[in-house]
Protein backbone atom coordinates (compact mmCIF):
# COMPACT_ATOMS: atom_id res chain seq x y z
CA UNK A 1 0.00 0.00 0.00
CA UNK A 2 1.18 3.71 -0.91
CA UNK A 3 2.43 5.66 1.49
CA UNK A 4 1.19 8.93 1.74
CA UNK A 5 2.18 12.08 3.52
CA UNK A 6 -0.62 14.16 4.99
CA UNK A 7 -0.41 18.04 4.25
CA UNK A 8 -2.10 21.26 4.68
CA UNK A 9 -2.84 24.21 3.39
CA UNK A 10 -3.22 27.73 5.34
CA UNK A 11 -3.40 30.52 2.91
CA UNK A 12 -6.29 33.16 3.00
CA UNK A 13 -6.26 33.43 -0.89
CA UNK A 14 -8.79 31.25 -2.93
CA UNK A 15 -7.00 31.28 -5.94
CA UNK A 16 -3.75 30.33 -4.22
CA UNK A 17 -5.69 27.11 -2.06
CA UNK A 18 -7.33 26.68 -5.86
CA UNK A 19 -3.89 26.35 -7.31
CA UNK A 20 -2.14 24.08 -5.03
CA UNK A 21 -4.81 21.55 -4.90
CA UNK A 22 -5.09 21.09 -8.38
CA UNK A 23 -1.43 20.04 -8.14
CA UNK A 24 -1.49 18.37 -5.28
CA UNK A 25 -4.18 16.49 -6.05
CA UNK A 26 -2.29 14.76 -8.52
CA UNK A 27 0.45 13.96 -6.63
CA UNK A 28 -0.25 10.13 -5.41
CA UNK A 29 2.35 10.27 -2.91
CA UNK A 30 0.13 12.87 -0.96
CA UNK A 31 -3.25 13.12 1.03
CA UNK A 32 -4.71 16.29 0.97
CA UNK A 33 -5.65 16.79 4.94
CA UNK A 34 -7.45 20.07 4.52
CA UNK A 35 -7.47 23.63 3.40
CA UNK A 36 -7.34 26.84 5.93
CA UNK A 37 -7.82 30.49 5.55
CA UNK A 38 -7.50 31.41 9.21
CA UNK A 39 -4.52 30.56 11.72
CA UNK A 40 -7.07 29.59 14.54
CA UNK A 41 -9.09 27.61 12.11
CA UNK A 42 -5.63 25.18 11.74
CA UNK A 43 -4.46 25.35 15.09
CA UNK A 44 -8.39 23.72 15.87
CA UNK A 45 -7.73 21.11 13.72
CA UNK A 46 -4.23 20.22 14.37
CA UNK A 47 -4.94 19.83 18.01
CA UNK A 48 -6.90 16.69 16.30
CA UNK A 49 -5.37 15.59 13.60
CA UNK A 50 -1.86 14.67 12.84
CA UNK A 51 -0.41 16.53 9.54
CA UNK A 52 3.18 15.98 8.74
CA UNK A 53 3.80 18.92 6.43
CA UNK A 54 2.22 22.59 6.09
CA UNK A 55 2.03 25.08 3.39
CA UNK A 56 1.98 28.54 5.26
CA UNK A 57 1.11 31.76 4.26
CA UNK A 58 2.83 34.63 6.08
CA UNK A 59 0.05 37.12 5.68
CA UNK A 60 -3.34 35.48 7.47
CA UNK A 61 -5.85 37.76 8.51
CA UNK A 62 -6.26 36.92 12.58
CA UNK A 63 -2.25 36.06 13.12
CA UNK A 64 1.34 36.99 11.44
CA UNK A 65 2.57 33.31 9.71
CA UNK A 66 5.68 33.49 11.66
CA UNK A 67 3.55 33.66 14.91
CA UNK A 68 1.32 30.89 13.67
CA UNK A 69 4.82 28.65 12.80
CA UNK A 70 6.35 29.01 16.19
CA UNK A 71 2.53 27.68 18.06
CA UNK A 72 2.28 24.84 15.05
CA UNK A 73 6.10 23.50 16.32
CA UNK A 74 5.04 23.61 19.92
CA UNK A 75 2.06 21.91 19.30
CA UNK A 76 3.07 19.61 16.63
CA UNK A 77 6.92 19.31 17.10
CA UNK A 78 7.50 16.96 13.97
CA UNK A 79 5.14 18.49 11.64
CA UNK A 80 7.68 20.01 8.60
CA UNK A 81 6.28 24.03 8.15
CA UNK A 82 7.29 25.17 4.24
CA UNK A 83 6.35 29.14 4.20
CA UNK A 84 5.43 30.04 1.17
CA UNK A 85 4.54 33.81 0.60
CA UNK A 86 5.38 37.07 -1.43
CA UNK A 87 7.12 38.88 0.94
CA UNK A 88 10.77 39.28 0.18
CA UNK A 89 12.80 40.54 3.58
CA UNK A 90 15.38 38.57 4.00
CA UNK A 91 14.31 39.22 8.35
CA UNK A 92 11.15 37.88 7.29
CA UNK A 93 12.55 34.58 6.01
CA UNK A 94 15.36 34.55 8.82
CA UNK A 95 12.27 34.88 11.15
CA UNK A 96 10.69 32.10 9.91
CA UNK A 97 13.44 29.77 10.36
CA UNK A 98 14.14 30.57 13.57
CA UNK A 99 10.81 30.06 14.43
CA UNK A 100 11.08 26.51 13.06
CA UNK A 101 10.08 26.86 9.57
CA UNK A 102 11.51 24.01 7.67
CA UNK A 103 11.96 26.26 4.53
CA UNK A 104 11.05 28.94 2.32
CA UNK A 105 9.57 29.26 -0.69
CA UNK A 106 7.72 32.72 -2.62
CA UNK A 107 5.02 32.52 -4.67
CA UNK A 108 6.46 32.38 -7.88
CA UNK A 109 7.86 29.30 -7.67
CA UNK A 110 7.09 26.73 -10.50
CA UNK A 111 5.56 23.68 -9.88
CA UNK A 112 8.18 21.79 -10.18
CA UNK A 113 9.98 23.12 -7.92
CA UNK A 114 7.65 23.34 -5.34
CA UNK A 115 7.60 19.75 -5.43
CA UNK A 116 10.96 19.25 -4.95
CA UNK A 117 11.34 21.04 -2.04
CA UNK A 118 8.82 19.22 -0.43
CA UNK A 119 10.26 16.33 -1.26
CA UNK A 120 13.24 17.39 0.08
CA UNK A 121 12.05 19.00 3.40
CA UNK A 122 10.08 15.34 3.76
CA UNK A 123 13.71 14.08 4.09
CA UNK A 124 14.89 16.40 6.70
CA UNK A 125 16.56 19.12 4.86
CA UNK A 126 16.05 22.93 4.98
CA UNK A 127 14.64 23.98 1.46
CA UNK A 128 14.93 27.48 -0.52
CA UNK A 129 12.85 28.89 -3.77
CA UNK A 130 16.09 29.87 -5.96
CA UNK A 131 14.94 33.39 -5.66
CA UNK A 132 15.00 33.36 -2.24
CA UNK A 133 18.48 31.16 -2.14
CA UNK A 134 19.50 34.61 -4.26
CA UNK A 135 17.76 37.01 -1.24
CA UNK A 136 19.37 34.99 1.56
CA UNK A 137 23.26 34.78 -0.20
CA UNK A 138 22.90 38.00 -1.32
CA UNK A 139 26.89 39.49 -0.82
CA UNK A 140 27.39 41.63 1.98
CA UNK A 141 23.55 41.76 2.75
CA UNK A 142 24.04 41.00 6.99
CA UNK A 143 26.19 43.95 7.34
CA UNK A 144 23.59 46.56 5.81
CA UNK A 145 20.27 47.49 7.30
CA UNK A 146 17.18 46.90 4.52
CA UNK A 147 15.05 49.32 3.68
CA UNK A 148 11.74 47.17 3.70
CA UNK A 149 10.16 46.78 0.44
CA UNK A 150 5.91 47.93 0.98
CA UNK A 151 2.99 46.58 -0.93
CA UNK A 152 0.66 49.33 -1.94
CA UNK A 153 -1.48 48.69 0.76
CA UNK A 154 0.41 48.51 3.50
CA UNK A 155 2.14 52.15 2.45
CA UNK A 156 -1.77 53.39 2.42
CA UNK A 157 -2.22 52.05 6.10
CA UNK A 158 1.11 53.41 7.17
CA UNK A 159 0.29 57.31 5.80
CA UNK A 160 -2.44 56.40 8.26
CA UNK A 161 -1.30 55.27 10.97
CA UNK A 162 1.26 58.46 11.18
CA UNK A 163 -2.07 60.62 10.72
CA UNK A 164 -2.55 58.79 14.02
CA UNK A 165 -5.62 56.89 13.13
CA UNK A 166 -6.73 53.89 15.03
CA UNK A 167 -7.36 50.92 13.68
CA UNK A 168 -11.16 50.84 13.63
CA UNK A 169 -11.13 54.12 11.53
CA UNK A 170 -8.42 52.46 8.94
CA UNK A 171 -10.51 49.29 8.60
CA UNK A 172 -13.71 51.48 7.95
CA UNK A 173 -11.56 54.14 5.62
CA UNK A 174 -10.12 51.24 3.47
CA UNK A 175 -13.18 49.04 3.68
CA UNK A 176 -11.34 46.42 5.50
CA UNK A 177 -11.94 44.15 8.83
CA UNK A 178 -10.46 45.17 11.60
CA UNK A 179 -8.10 42.01 11.82
CA UNK A 180 -7.15 42.55 8.32
CA UNK A 181 -5.24 45.69 9.36
CA UNK A 182 -4.34 44.61 12.55
CA UNK A 183 -2.20 42.06 10.38
CA UNK A 184 -1.50 44.81 8.05
CA UNK A 185 -0.23 47.07 11.11
CA UNK A 186 1.74 44.23 12.70
CA UNK A 187 3.56 43.32 8.79
CA UNK A 188 4.69 46.92 9.06
CA UNK A 189 6.29 46.69 12.85
CA UNK A 190 8.13 43.59 11.66
CA UNK A 191 9.10 45.11 8.45
CA UNK A 192 10.88 48.20 10.02
CA UNK A 193 11.95 46.39 13.08
CA UNK A 194 9.58 48.43 15.78
CA UNK A 195 8.77 47.78 19.01
CA UNK A 196 5.88 50.06 19.13
CA UNK A 197 4.17 52.69 16.57
CA UNK A 198 5.89 55.57 17.50
CA UNK A 199 8.81 53.56 16.34
CA UNK A 200 7.50 52.42 13.42
CA UNK A 201 6.63 56.23 12.48
CA UNK A 202 10.00 57.48 13.29
CA UNK A 203 12.40 54.91 11.43
CA UNK A 204 9.51 54.84 8.62
CA UNK A 205 10.04 58.87 8.59
CA UNK A 206 14.03 58.01 8.30
CA UNK A 207 13.46 55.83 5.29
CA UNK A 208 11.77 58.60 3.63
CA UNK A 209 8.30 56.64 3.76
CA UNK A 210 6.31 59.94 5.19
Amino acid sequence: MLYKTRLAIVDDHPVVIEGLQKLLLNVDEIDLAGTFTSGSDFIQFLKNSSIELVILDISLPDINGTDLCKQIKTIAPETIVLAFSNHTERSVVMKMLQNGASGYLLKNVSAVELLNCINESLKGQIVFSEAVKEIITKPGLQNFSEIPKLTKREKEILCLISEGRITIDIAKMLFLSKLTVETHRKNLLQKFKAKNVAELIKIASKEGFL
